[in-house]
């Protein structure tokens, strides 16, 4: 099984989300990530932050078995093996068995808008029920502002999207904010990226 060549935008925007992720991963703990395609980020991420333990995790076990081949070569001792993890379930894996290393950030970066809405609900009542008071959510991606596009790249994205799936699409930072702060996530920064993308990180206030 190769590794498709659809993830190398993991690889493009990596070094610009790295350059922000510093600012905010914790000096200790554990960082999930969701959504972690074919572990580019991962692999580079738990190599940075060591020795924070980075957990990766995806919907789609033929991405697991992608991430499996990625890491064999790697000695990365806080790189944990990939996990299956649906964000829309009641009670997610690191929830039952989780205690020498406790989750203190999410990391998740282009999903919310190739997903339903619900998929987005189901990740942020996740990071609120698992965050530690001042845990952050970091999510990357391209989102509406106010209501409009960002840039006319953003719409015909939209469009494509859209008609790949109806219930896919950028959503509206104000509406993911709504939704945050209704399961005790605060908004702490909003980060210009390039290719009118954002990183947008997430306080716990509980």
């Amino acid at each position: 099984m190769g590794l498709p060549p659809e993830l190398s935008s993991a690889d493009r925007n990596r070094d610009d989300i790295l350059a922000v992720l510093r600012e905010f991963v914790p000096a200790e703990g554990s960082i999930l990530e969701i959504a972690s395609g074919g572990g580019q980020h991962a692999a580079c991420f738990a190599s940075e932050f060591a020795p924070q333990v980075w957990q990766p995790s995806e919907y789609d076990p033929a991405r697991i078995d992608i991430m499996r081949m990625r890491f064999a070569g790697l000695d990365l001792p806080n790189l944990r093996a990939p996990i299956i993890l649906d964000v829309g379930t009641a009670t997610w894996p690191v929830e039952r068995d989780w205690s020498d290393a406790p989750i203190r950030m999410i990391y998740n970066v282009n999903m919310i808008h190739i997903a339903p809405w619900s998929v987005c609900l189901g990740l942020l009542a996740g990071a609120g029920r698992i965050l530690p008071e001042d845990g952050v959510l970091f999510l990357y991606g391209p989102f509406n502002r106010d209501g409009a596009f960002t840039s006319e790249g953003n719409a015909n994205f939209d469009i494509s999207l859209r008609g790949r799936n109806p219930e896919w699409g950028l959503r509206d930072l104000s509406e993911v904010c709504d939704a945050a702060n209704e399961v005790g996530l605060a908004l702490d920064r909003v980060v210009e990226m390039p290719v009118n993308n954002l990183s947008v990180v997430f306080r716990a206030t509980k």
